[in-house]
């Protein structure tokens, strides 16, 4: 099937997803989302990630500022008054839920604005331990981070994993993040959730597992999959990026098994407005 028919397929995420910029093509150039930068701690550390806080860079990560739940609202109410407002959705710059700020922040905008779209963006390590807390504040969206099925490419890609006051390393760690992960994933979806996976590619590294974490994710309910380049920052600074080639031979193996959207602007985590319209990431909106 051609990617342009993906959003005119019927399916129970319709109303979800015809709605969801990061989601549906079509929605990408009509719809605004906010990322709301409540949650800066991280329970994972990727090889590839550099939190900060930043006014300039635009990649995820980095946000002008951390916010509290009340500023969090006051933003939304803000973005409405200017954009035609879909999806309110936490990515960070750390682990959505990570933060209790997190939790906090969705229950008041789910109380004042019960129409709009919850959306989390996750690296699944507490996915599934969360998922009742999700469902009681109407998260209806869900976008997982899973770069390697095979645990000796996920220790040369996730330095540690934290759980329950444990770091983990090394393969040790990786397993325990895949699982969490695919349980994440299936915990999700069973609860009506759509689910996208998002995968970053790294040239030499995991390109053989992009077509295995899309066939997973599929016969977990996932029912998206998003593969964006490497940014090459912290361990894997001096790491190429990978070429539009290897890019899209990527999306095409995994359009196989799961639709894949190509639209992915890598936001911040303080991103607002329709996507690549948004204003000046130094405008004093994203600021406060």
């Amino acid at each position: 099937m051609k990617e342009e028919t993906w959003d005119k397929v019927g399916s129970k995420f319709a109303h979800l997803t015809s709605a969801h910029p990061c989601y549906s093509h079509e929605a990408h150039f009509k719809f605004a989302r906010i990322h709301l930068p409540v949650a800066p701690k991280c329970n994972i550390q990727c090889g590839y990630c550099t939190r900060k806080i930043d006014k300039c860079e635009y990649r995820p990560g980095v946000s002008a500022c951390i916010v509290n739940a009340e500023e969090a609202l006051k933003r939304v109410e803000e973005a409405r008054k200017n954009y035609p407002l879909k999806v309110v959705g936490i990515a960070g710059p750390g682990e959505v839920l990570a933060n209790e700020e997190s939790f906090k922040t969705l229950k008041l905008v789910h109380e004042k604005y019960p129409e709009l779209i919850l959306c989390i963006a996750t690296n699944g390590l507490l996915l599934a331990d969360k998922i009742e807390d999700l469902k009681s504040l109407n998260v209806k969206t869900v976008t997982v981070t899973v770069n390697a099925l095979d645990p000796e490419i996920g220790a040369k890609i996730y330095e540690w994993v934290e759980y329950n006051g444990k770091r983990l390393s090394g393969v040790e760690g990786a397993k325990f993040l895949i699982e969490k992960q695919l349980e994440g994933i299936k915990a999700s979806a069973e609860a009506g959730m759509a689910v996208k996976v998002n995968t970053v590619l790294i040239p030499g590294l995991n390109e053989g597992e992009i077509e295995k974490i899309a066939i997973e994710a599929k016969k977990r309910g996932a029912f998206i999959m998003n593969i964006i380049p490497l940014i090459p920052l912290h361990s894997f600074k001096d790491w190429r990026k990978p070429t539009c080639e290897e890019l899209e031979k990527a999306r095409e193996v995994a359009s196989k098994h799961l639709r894949v959207f190509r639209l992915c602007r890598q936001c911040r985590a303080d991103a607002c407005g329709i996507p690549g319209k948004e204003k000046a990431v130094g405008s004093t909106y994203f600021h406060g």
